[in-house]
């Protein structure tokens, strides 16, 4: 079905639409976008329209990038947008009729344009399955809902024990109670989800009071897989406005609860379609070489990579002991006090889960540096470090970065992960990441004034 045909299909079922909204995720994983009138659509669907490149190369308030001649000096030139095949889809949330889909970019010579994160992933995948391997991945997402007891505070929801204003004591972990009062809340995101092809599954009460969890469906593309998880994000925040709430995939909004995620699940198979992690042993640790070469690989970039799983400053405030959070590129079984866990699952159904990154991170970049890690651990037969063991007390000393510059320090240094993602756009995201750092630290904060007003 052509991109034309796509749009007449939908207008034929939806034909009161007035409003068409055209989402681009930027180097940061921020929805950024614009919003026509529908008589403009079939231009769009037709053509493409004319869309500025600097959109995909801006820091996290949407400001340029100092020293960066693209999107200043150059005069913002603008590329072609056009959308991504079976992304329209209706917006349940605005007053009027309207639909969104997801668009991508196109250079003059009708090239994807290089600087937008959903094609460096792109790139990533032909280089993966030019070599015979096929991944099977899932996304797991962490977030917080929010309700201001006031207008000097921001405090996560806490719902009051039934019948009182008194509040649970506790992160009730689990907590169903948690889940019942929230029922209209997620009744009315499944529905929106299941409105825009968002395949949600399991959703949980997690580690602290207002934080919960929702899984995503696995697919047979990592392209698709993330996707799904930047609409999930925007759904969640829509749908919790409706509700006078707020929602937050910040990787550490409350220092004094846990942090938020966002995990990769992923297993392969060949061009032929035999599963690569299935083993044969009735030992249900005795991982085949496929799965200890790809957990190979993903400890050794892992490093490299904490720039773009953990992106901004907050990212690093999850970093907390006693969080689950990761310290150091160790893996297992069924484990989550380690940065690469193998679930619990038969012998056909082996996946890795990767746990470094927060849920604050670009998913694009994030999957991208995953299946490149999976990539050179089975291309280079890396050996693995020590499995721990299921249940095993462990003590692990800090070996990766977990410092903004410290990160940033080894994504420059990088000897894999920018082979992968490109020398340029390695280069870009590093000058985005020290821009927006030097940015954050010139800042003067409450505590400024809190520590050091009277006293120095």
């Amino acid at each position: 079905m052509s991109s034309l045909d796509e749009l007449n299909l939908f207008l034929e079922s939806h034909p009161d639409l007035e409003i068409l909204e055209l989402l681009v995720p930027d180097m940061n994983g921020i929805i950024r976008g614009k919003r026509l009138d529908i008589s403009e659509a079939e231009t769009l669907f037709s053509k493409g329209i004319n869309f500025p490149a600097a959109t995909h190369l801006l820091d996290s308030s949407g400001n340029v990038i100092d020293g960066l001649v693209l999107g200043t000096d150059d005069g913002d030139p603008d590329v072609t947008a056009k959308p991504v095949a079976n992304s329209l889809t209706s917006i349940p949330w605005l007053d009027k009729p309207a639909a969104q889909a997801m668009i991508t970019m196109f250079n003059r010579n009708g090239e994807h344009y290089s600087n937008e994160s959903r094609n460096i992933l792109r790139d990533v995948i032909n280089k993966f399955e030019a070599d015979g391997f096929r991944a099977t991945v899932a996304v797991e997402l962490e977030f917080y809902l929010i309700q201001d007891k006031d207008a000097l505070s921001i405090n996560p929801r806490h719902g009051p024990l039934p019948g009182t204003i008194l509040q649970d004591e506790g992160p009730q972990v689990y907590s169903m109670e948690d889940l019942r009062e929230l029922d209209p809340f997620f009744n009315q995101l499944k529905e929106a989800c299941k409105i825009q092809n968002i395949p949600t599954g399991t959703i949980i009460s997690e580690f602290s009071r207002g934080q919960f969890e929702t899984n995503l469906h696995h697919v047979d593309d990592p392209l698709l897989a993330s996707d799904h998880a930047i609409l999930l994000r925007r759904a969640v925040r829509e749908t919790a406005k409706s509700f006078g709430l707020g929602a937050t995939f910040m990787a550490k909004p409350f220092m004094e609860t846990a942090g938020s995620g966002m995990h990769i699940h992923i297993s392969l198979k060949n061009e032929k379609g035999d599963l690569l992690f299935q083993t044969d042993s009735k030992q249900e640790t005795n991982y085949n070489q496929n799965v200890e070469h790809a957990v190979g690989g993903l400890a050794q970039t892992m490093e490299e990579g904490m720039a773009i799983f953990c992106p901004n400053a907050n990212s690093y405030r999850r970093f907390q002991p006693g969080f689950f959070a990761p310290i150091t590129p160790n893996w297992g079984p069924n484990h989550r006090n380690l940065s690469i866990r193998i679930p619990l699952s038969d012998s056909d159904n082996v996946r890795i889960e990767h746990r470094a990154a927060g849920a604050d991170a670009n998913p694009y970049l994030v999957m991208a540096c995953v299946l490149a890690g999976i990539h050179y651990g089975l291309k280079n037969k890396i050996t693995p470090p020590e499995m721990i063991s299921e249940r095993e007390v462990i003590d692990p000393e800090v070996t990766l970065p977990v410092k903004w510059d410290k990160a940033l320090d080894a994504f420059e240094n990088a000897t894999i992960l920018n082979e992968y993602l490109g020398n340029e756009y390695s280069d870009l995201f590093l000058r985005s990441r020290r821009c927006e750092m030097d940015r954050f630290t010139s800042q003067i904060s409450n505590k400024d004034f809190e520590w050091y007003l009277r006293t120095i």
